[in-house]
């Protein structure tokens, strides 16, 4: 199977640095399933292309499934576990290569191009054969690429028979400018998404790799649901968790309504809106930064999102996440890769089991603590008891509080109730400023309100937010 990566940002062959992979050589690795190769079949200024040529042993493969097959139906004849399609049409077994080979490239991370690895450019992706069960456009448009898929039609079949038509594979390509990683991460989440299955058996640990590889893209995209459970094998459990903690990263279950009146630009292809979980992200980091703030407390960090954000800044040299969820906190750990980091990195950050309706000594002394998405999941009676444990006794410099407002609900088709099921309750722009005011003066701060997200001139922005300042300085 084959999946080819090209680029015309000059000097193309810069794309061997973001890679890793000189490309005047073949380079060839082990895997579990048989031998990876990356090649350059072109290599010039102008443009580069890096092809992944996976050779599938079928013995190999076989071997390793250890008679947990974990989603291949039983085959229809005794050699079908040797005879199949997989060492030719792209799947599970691809993004599982292209996970081995090009793992700094998935991270980000290039010691020879750091500022080409975090910056987008013209990518051009083809898999010449891909299982497709679903829509192929679905799944990538939203993401900002173009996509084309040209059916494959059988061969040698008379028309009018049975078969005759197109075959179950594709020839996908798509275009697009995004950062390397980006466009690595989502073929690795998405390749076994169309073919709809997993060639190995799938662990709890999955949940942690679809995490990781759908960071910043995958709580918005409109496809979640569809996405979590095949990726995880159509496993109930592991896909309710998933969705949890994506939903935790992302509670807003809905996007903006989008504006559908047509312009000069219609015909260009969509650029990704960036979703309102990436606009309350950088919103919070924005008010972080402007406080001076370089001790810093993440309450109710759930999977990591914030905390992965703060940990890329060198500003911050005490970072704390706390969550009630042992499993939540788990995942911020794995999500951090707190075990691979070097020891000055990995001692800035602390991640603690803390309920915020009880006073912890452990959270006084810092300058600034978060609280992104959190307070609408606790019971009003209980929210007396959050402002005492941290406006109270913790008492940081400044306090960052963000909440959905209620009044935007109207504008998301189909949404009956709150944003979310663990939600309980989404306050009105009036109600969240009377208690914001109401905590401040409770506690000796002063708050400024605002509003993160595409504003309604009626109804304001969908997400609101505060920012306390204590008005003592020690």
């Amino acid at each position: 199977m084959l999946l080819t990566l090209t680029t015309t940002h000059r000097p193309a062959t810069d794309l061997g640095y973001l890679l890793v992979k000189h490309p005047a050589k073949v380079h060839a690795f082990d895997v579990p399933t048989g031998t990876a190769y990356v090649l350059f079949p072109e290599a010039a200024d102008e443009r580069c292309t890096a092809a992944l040529l996976l050779d599938v042993d079928p013995q190999r493969l076989a071997a390793g499934r250890g008679g947990r097959r974990q989603q291949a139906a039983p085959e229809s004849f005794a050699l079908g576990q040797y005879v199949n399609d997989r060492p030719y049409a792209a799947s599970s077994l691809l993004a599982g290569a292209l996970a081995k080979v090009f793992r700094s490239a998935l991270r980000g991370e290039s010691r020879d191009r750091p500022e080409l690895a975090g910056a987008a450019i013209p990518l051009e992706i083809r898999v010449p054969v891909l299982r497709c069960k679903g829509d192929a456009a679905a799944l990538f448009e939203p993401l900002g690429w173009h996509v084309t898929v040209t059916p494959i039609p059988l061969d040698k079949v008379p028309e009018g028979h049975p078969l005759a038509g197109d075959s179950p594979y594709a020839d996908l390509t798509l275009t697009g400018t995004l950062r390397l990683a980006d466009a690595l991460n989502h073929l690795y989440v998405l390749l076994p998404v169309l073919d709809d299955a997993k060639h190995y058996w799938v662990a709890p640990d999955e949940i942690d790799k679809l995490l990781r590889a759908g960071e910043g893209w995958l709580a918005a995209h409109p496809e979640k649901v569809l996405i979590t459970r095949r990726y995880l094998a159509h496993r109930r459990s592991l896909a309710a968790s998933a969705l949890e903690l994506l939903d935790r990263d992302d509670p807003d279950t809905v996007d903006a309504p989008a504006d559908t009146a047509a312009d000069e630009d219609a015909e260009l292809p969509a650029v990704r809106r960036q979703s309102l979980a990436e606009q309350r992200r950088d919103a919070v980091l924005a008010a972080l930064a402007g406080s001076g703030a370089t001790r810093v407390l993440d309450l109710g960090c759930g999977g990591g999102a914030l905390l992965s954000a703060l940990i890329k800044d060198k500003r911050y040299t005490a970072i704390v996440g706390t969550d009630v969820s042992a499993r939540a906190l788990d995942l911020a750990h794995k999500r951090l890769r707190l075990d691979q980091l070097p020891e000055r990195q990995r001692d800035r950050v602390t991640l603690w089991q803390s309920a915020l309706t009880y006073r912890d000594d452990r959270l006084k002394g810092y300058d600034a603590a978060v609280l992104m998405e959190v307070i609408e999941h606790l019971d009003p009676p209980r929210l007396p008891a959050l402002e005492a444990s941290v406006f109270g006794h913790a008492h940081p410099a400044t306090v960052i509080a963000t909440t959905p407002n209620a009044e935007y609900n109207v504008l998301y088709e189909g949404l009956a109730g709150m944003r979310h099921s663990d939600h309980r309750f989404e306050w009105t722009r009036a109600e969240f400023a009377e208690w914001a005011q109401k905590t401040a003066a409770a506690h000796g701060y002063d708050v400024a309100l605002s509003g993160v997200g595409e504003p309604d001139e009626t109804h304001g922005t969908p997400t609101q937010m505060a920012v306390f300042t204590r008005k003592d300085p020690a």
